[in-house]
C-alpha cells in the first residue's frame, strides 16, 4: 500500500494514522477504504461536525427546513454561503463524476464496516463562520459575499493536476482563496483553530489505533497542534460580540435623526429635503437590492417602504422585512428544498428556487440599504452645512 498523503504519529503508546484528502478525489475515496481495511483501528475521525454529517446521511433534511425561523434566527446569510460552498463542491464533484465529500461517506462506511467508533471531529460549521464574520468589518463582509458567490458561478474547470493541488487547501479555504489573501488574519478561525479542534478530537479518540480522514491542508497543523492539549469548550465557543459595533449603530441614528431634527427647526424646506433624500436612497437601494434577487413585486415594495425605518434602527433589517413577505407569497414547497443541491448550481437554478430567492431577497435588500444608509446620510449631512452657511 502506498503511504503517500498518509502520516503516522506514535503518541502515548497510541498510533494516529491522518489521511490527507482532496475533497472531491475519487482516489482519496479509494485510499480511505483501504487504509481503514487494512489497517482496522479502533477508531475512525472524519472531518464533519454534525450538522454536516446528518446532511449526509439524511439527503431529505432539506425538507424539515421552516424558512420563516431561518429569517427570525438572522441565518439566512448562513445558509446561502453553505449553499455556495456545497455548491462548490457539486461543481468539482460533476466534473469529475464524483459524489462530494465521497472520502467523507467512504470513511463512516468503513468504520461501520470494521466496527471502528465513528468520531465527528470537526467544529460545528456555524462556530467557524461566526469567527469568520466577526473578523472582517462590513467591506469584509460584502466582499465575502460577492467572492462566495462568484465561486457558484464560475465556469472555470480544474484540471485533474489542479485537483490534486488543492489537496493542500481546506474546502472552505479553496473557495475563499483570493478573500483569504486579502484577510489573512482569517486564516486562525478557518485553518489554525480547526487544526487544534481537530486534533484534540484525534488524540481523545478512543483505542490504541486512530484514522483520521481530513483535508490535506489541516495535516500539517495537526501533526503540530497534537502534542498539545487544547479547550475544546473554549475553541467551540461563539466569539463575545463588541460593543462598539452596537454603540456605532445607536449612534448614527441618533445623529441624523438629531441633524434633520436641527435643520428643520433652523429652515424647514432643508429638513424636508434631507427627509426625503434619506427614503429615496435607503428605500430605493434596498428595492433595488429585492428587485434584482427577483423578488415578489410586494417584497420589493416592503423593502423600499420599511428600509427608511429599519435603517435607523440596529436591531431591524430591511432585508428581514422583505425576505418574511417574500417567503409568505412564495412559499418555498418541499419540491424547492428536494431540488436545492441541484438548483444551486446554475444561476438560472439559483434565483429560480424558491428558497435560494428568498434567501437573495434577505441579502441583496441589506446589502442595498447599507448603501443606501452611506449615500444618504452622506446628503443628509451635505445639507446640513450647507444650511450652517
Amino acid at each position: 500500500m502506498q503511504e503517500t498523503n498518509i502520516t503516522r504519529i506514535e503518541l502515548d503508546g497510541r498510533e494516529l494514522i491522518l489521511i490527507g484528502t482532496a475533497h472531491v478525489s475519487k482516489q482519496s475515496a479509494e485510499q480511505v477504504k483501504e487504509v481503514i481495511d487494512k489497517e482496522r483501528p479502533d477508531s475512525v475521525c472524519i472531518e464533519l461536525d454534525e450538522q454536516r454529517f446528518q446532511s449526509i446521511m439524511d439527503s431529505n433534511k432539506w425538507k424539515e427546513t421552516d424558512i420563516f425561523k431561518v429569517i427570525k434566527e438572522k441565518k439566512a446569510t448562513l445558509l446561502l454561503m453553505n449553499l455556495a460552498i456545497s455548491s462548490f463542491q457539486n461543481r468539482l464533484a460533476k466534473q469529475f463524476d464524483i459524489k462530494p465529500g465521497q472520502e467523507m461517506i467512504q470513511g463512516i462506511e468503513s468504520a461501520k464496516e470494521v466496527g471502528a467508533n465513528l468520531v465527528l471531529a470537526d467544529r460545528n460549521i456555524q462556530i467557524t463562520f461566526s469567527r469568520i464574520w466577526g473578523n472582517i468589518g462590513l467591506k469584509g463582509k460584502s466582499q465575502l459575499l460577492m467572492s462566495v458567490l462568484y465561486s457558484i458561478f464560475s465556469k472555470e474547470t480544474i484540471s485533474e493536476e489542479e485537483l490534486e493541488k488543492m489537496k493542500s487547501k481546506d474546502t472552505l479555504n479553496a473557495v475563499l482563496t483570493d478573500f483569504t489573501e486579502s484577510f489573512p488574519r482569517l486564516k486562525t478561525p478557518l485553518i489554525d483553530e480547526r487544526d487544534q479542534y481537530l486534533a484534540q478530537k484525534i488524540k481523545d479518540a478512543p483505542g490504541k489505533k486512530v484514522v483520521a480522514v481530513i483535508g490535506a491542508a489541516h495535516v500539517p497543523g495537526i501533526t503540530k497542534e497534537i502534542y498539545n492539549d487544547h479547550d475544546l469548550v473554549a475553541l467551540a465557543q461563539t466569539p463575545p460580540k463588541s460593543k462598539i459595533p452596537k454603540i456605532i449603530g445607536w449612534a448614527i441614528p441618533i445623529l441624523l435623526l438629531s441633524i434633520i431634527a436641527y435643520t428643520f427647526i433652523a429652515n424647514p424646506s432643508a429638513g424636508f429635503d434631507q427627509a426625503l433624500s434619506w427614503v429615496l436612497w435607503t428605500g430605493s437601494l434596498s428595492a433595488i437590492g429585492a428587485a434584482v434577487a427577483l423578488g415578489h413585486p410586494l417584497a420589493i415594495l416592503a423593502a423600499f417602504v420599511s428600509a427608511p425605518i429599519t435603517t435607523l434602527h440596529p436591531l431591524i433589517a430591511a432585508g428581514w422585512v422583505s425576505g418574511i413577505v417574500q417567503a409568505f407569497f412564495r412559499r418555498p414547497s418541499v419540491g424547492d428544498f428536494e431540488t436545492l443541491s441541484a438548483d444551486v448550481f446554475t444561476i438560472k437554478g439559483f434565483w429560480a428556487n424558491k428558497v435560494t430567492r428568498v434567501l437573495l431577497v434577505i441579502v441583496l435588500t441589506n446589502l442595498g440599504g447599507t448603501l443606501g444608509t452611506f449615500l444618504g446620510g452622506a446628503d443628509v449631512i451635505r445639507v446640513f452645512f450647507e444650511n450652517l452657511k
